[in-house]
């Protein structure tokens, strides 16, 4: 099935280069030039993902995807930024953003990072309210920060390890990428906080050391990977 996508982008010629390859990759595109058409659009028909961007006339984008928020808080939302933005960054995060591409950007990469956004989405929804991840031998509930191995050991997760254990549940066997998975969580991918994010990743790699088929892989030069082995 089509997944039909919303831009929300003022840059007449981007949004009309973004719609017409997206259409030629299978999805119904609808762009909207500005905040308020956006909205409009999307309280009218359902969507499957949505592109933002953040400088736009009568409704930034912060404000748009708030108030898509407010009527879809699952939807996949991904924004599209300028270099010098890096507090935007931070700030589209917060709101609630799944992803974001900077300017310039290639149309092909916003392409690979829709289909994954896509991909997590159709997982997590079928996920039950619990947020269950069976991970090997190991079972990860999101919302009690707790993992269970099948030799009856508990470990209750930190705040930092159980949203960085759900963001690798969320890809397993993709890679994640170092900078996106610091803004995400930490808010900022400083010296510090990427030291800060190395030793809980160490820490879980502990304690899922008992499944040997279980690896959070270092990816050098982009970030990491968990792997689970058949």
């Amino acid at each position: 099935m089509n997944n039909n996508v919303l831009v929300v982008e003022d840059d007449k010629n981007l949004g009309k280069v973004l719609t017409d390859y997206l259409s030629s990759k299978k999805y119904i595109v609808e762009l909207a030039e500005d905040g308020e058409k956006g909205l409009e659009f999307f309280i009218n028909k359902n969507y499957d993902i949505v592109i933002l961007d953040i400088m736009m006339p009568k409704k930034d984008g912060f404000s748009l995807a708030k108030d898509i928020r407010k009527i879809n808080k699952d939807i996949p939302i991904i924004f599209l930024t300028a270099k010098s933005q890096k507090d935007s960054i931070v700030k589209a995060f917060n709101i609630g953003a799944d992803d974001y591409l900077t300017k310039p950007f290639s149309i092909e990469e916003l392409l690979l990072r829709m289909d994954a956004v896509l991909k997590r989405s159709v997982r997590v929804e079928k996920k039950n309210l619990e947020e269950k991840f069976i991970l090997g031998s190991y079972t990860f509930l999101h919302n009690q920060n707790l993992l269970l191995s099948n030799s009856n050991i508990e470990y209750k997760l930190t705040t930092k390890e159980n949203e960085l254990l759900k963001l690798f549940c969320e890809n397993i066997n993709s890679k994640v990428e170092r900078s996106m998975a610091l803004m995400k969580i930490w808010g900022d991918d400083s010296y510090y906080n990427a030291r800060s994010m190395d030793v809980y990743i160490a820490k879980l790699r502990k304690y899922l050391s008992e499944d040997k088929k279980i690896e959070i892989k270092t990816i050098h030069g982009f970030g990491f990977k968990l792997l689970i082995l058949k």
